[in-house]
């Protein structure tokens, strides 16, 4: 049952927050057979009213190479579709969904729109933009639109703040998320202050032992000064929760710095996430240098954004419309089965449309493969395997389910200015109110019935625990019981004493991505996994090139310098799969530029020392065991 609400106010067709799984497909199918006929008479103009914007096309780079036929119409296959068709290619995507945009796509809720306003709008799951992107950030500055210098990425809003809500009336935490005013100068970022800084943030509130604490931030000095070598050799073989000791240490301990960090962040249990991942990417990346300031995307970045709309409308509309005028080609609603090879070179792709009509073989000279990695490795058969064993290693990764529900609200629920992360909740909750960025929209006038005023979206981690409602894992559950468990570990984690956040008479209905099928029956399934980061599967993540010629892989599995599965990791590996399909092409044409995760000079002569100690088989400097 694809769950959804708002009925009409006067005579509701089914009970709220109910709709059955017949008719919410209908109507998705109608409106993107719909959509798609329409973008293809108007050449993808319906994109260009999307909050206002007009976007003129520009004309491809003059020259440029053959066709290319990209795989995927997500962020990477995007990303890979636009550095393309700038540099002169012939480019077809092709699409499993009626829409674009893979996972970051939002979608409308069937049948909420009435008296001219748009249907609710719904998502896989609520997207940000950290400030140490930069490679995303750089493609959606090159994304035309109206009113905005720097293209859809004038778009996006910062967070200013993050809120840790703790369960059972406990203290929640608030954090100000602006980067630094005064941050450290360049010859003041020791050891013994970047330990200071998070022993300061680490006394904000929380109930952690000083013993704790302190143990703490040694760790993360351990691994700031820990060189590549140790990183991939040592620490990608560690479990985070092993690496910070969290076994040996308190609840909060655990709660706050274990899990906090990683099942609520990236659907990866602490116990099993690598210590390369989390340390560099999350606690590194996201939280200290963005804090202060430094590897992020220009002097605006802040640690937290968001788009000003719903994303499709803010960032996905006006990219296809762009791509379109750059010549690119799409061709929706089609499954990919099978990338035929033949005498060392991919030859075709098997396709058909989604239902299973009209099978096909397309062709191109090169073959950009930007499905999530899940289903791409479905469509590699035992001789392409062959030619490439790291195809066949993609077996071993894996991917968790990490999806979202939005609650429409007929009053304004922002509870803080930024993400929600419900510590305590046993199925790692974590939460916004879009409202409040949408600066650019009315909620109760632009969406749905004129009721709702606001949408807190909210993503669930964890699918494996038991709730705190039915005593069931999420998957267990229908989803009607997994939105009643998830409303009721929100209010759990949101209403402290004395203080009503969230009111039962205030939700008028719900939205689960449809993606989402079978659940409380005996075959869950979840069509949009995510990939996750256990300990030692670095080494089963592809590179974009393949040694197959004219074949190439995008998508946030493929290894890359941000090493994370995140909108930032398919739009790099996008940018390698083009470089190497340039290179193989011996193209003259510019290179993609790839920007790197940021790496303090300051601590460039430790990890030089760390590096012969590694070497040399001893432990790092500050590491105390």
């Amino acid at each position: 049952m694809a769950g959804t609400g708002l009925p009409a106010p006067d005579a509701p067709a089914y009970p709220p927050g109910i709709m059955t799984t017949e008719h919410a497909q209908q109507s998705q199918e109608q409106s993107g057979h719909t959509r798609r006929r329409f973008l293809t008479a108007t050449g993808g103009a319906a994109g260009a009213v999307a909050l206002g914007s007009g976007i003129a096309g520009a004309a491809p780079a003059p020259g440029g190479g053959g066709r290319v036929a990209v795989l995927g119409g997500g962020v990477s296959g995007l990303s890979a579709a636009h550095e393309l068709a700038e540099r002169g290619y012939a480019v077809t995507v092709y699409e499993y969904y009626d829409a674009l945009g893979g996972k970051a796509r939002s979608m409308d809720v069937p049948g909420t729109g009435t008296g001219g306003r748009r249907p609710l709008p719904g998502e896989h799951g609520f997207r940000f933009f950290p400030g140490f992107y930069r490679n995303l950030p750089d493609t959606m500055r090159r994304i035309p639109f109206a009113g905005n210098a720097d293209g859809v990425r004038g778009n996006l809003r910062s967070g200013t703040e993050a809120l840790f809500a703790r369960g059972s009336g406990r203290p929640d935490l608030h954090f100000p998320l602006r980067r630094a005013t005064t941050p450290p100068r360049p010859g003041d970022l020791t050891p013994s202050w970047i330990r200071d800084q998070i022993l300061s943030v680490l006394d904000l509130g929380t109930r952690l032992p000083a013993h704790e604490a302190a143990y703490f931030a040694n760790r993360l000095l351990v691994h700031l000064t820990s060189c590549e070598a140790r990183r991939e050799g040592q620490w990608e073989q560690v479990a985070w929760w092993d690496f910070i000791r969290a076994e040996e240490m308190s609840q909060e301990y655990r709660t706050l710095l274990g899990i906090g960090q990683t099942r609520n962040l990236v659907a990866t249990r602490a116990e099993v996430a690598s210590t390369r991942t989390v340390g560099r990417v999350i606690i590194e990346a996201l939280l200290l240098w963005g804090l202060l300031g430094r590897g992020m995307d220009g002097p605006d970045a802040d640690v937290d954004r968001v788009l000003n709309a719903p994303t499709s409308e803010a960032w996905i509309d006006p990219w296809e419309t762009h791509l379109r005028s750059l010549g690119v080609e799409f061709v929706l609603g089609t499954q990919v089965h099978e990338v035929l090879y033949d005498g060392g070179r991919v030859t075709g792709v098997r396709v058909s449309d989604r239902d299973g009509g009209g099978e096909r073989t397309v062709t191109a000279d090169h073959y950009v493969s930007a499905l999530p990695v899940e289903h791409a490795r479905l469509t590699w058969g035992r001789a392409l395997r062959a030619a490439d064993p790291q195809l066949a290693r993609c077996d071993a990764l894996r991917t968790d389910w990490m999806t979202g529900v939005m609650f429409y609200l007929r009053t304004p629920t922002p509870v803080v200015h930024g993400h929600v992360n419900c510590l305590d909740s046993p199925w790692s909750v974590t939460a916004i109110g879009q409202a409040q960025f949408w600066d650019v929209r009315d909620f109760s006038r632009d969406y749905g019935d004129g009721r709702a005023r606001d949408c807190l979206s909210a993503i669930i981690s964890e699918w494996d625990k038991p709730g705190i409602l039915y005593g069931k894992t999420a998957k267990e559950c229908t989803r009607e019981e997994v939105v009643a468990e998830l409303w009721a570990q929100l209010k759990d984690g949101l209403n402290d004493a004395g203080e009503t956040t969230l009111r039962d008479e205030d939700r008028l209905g719900w939205f689960m991505d449809p993606a989402v099928t079978g659940l409380g029956g005996p075959d869950p399934r979840n069509r949009e996994q995510l990939l996750v980061h256990p300990t030692g599967t670095l080494g089963n993540r592809p590179t974009a090139r393949t040694k197959v010629p004219n074949l190439f892989l995008a998508g946030d599995y493929v290894r890359t310098d941000v090493d994370l599965a995140s909108m930032e990791g398919a739009n790099e590996s996008a940018r390698h799969a083009v470089n190497a399909l340039l290179e193989a092409d011996n193209s003259d044409a510019a290179r993609c530029r790839v920007w790197e995760l940021y790496r303090p000079p300051e601590l460039e002569p430790l990890k030089r020392v760390d590096e012969l100690r590694y070497r040399l088989g001893l432990p790092n400097t500050f590491d105390l065991g």
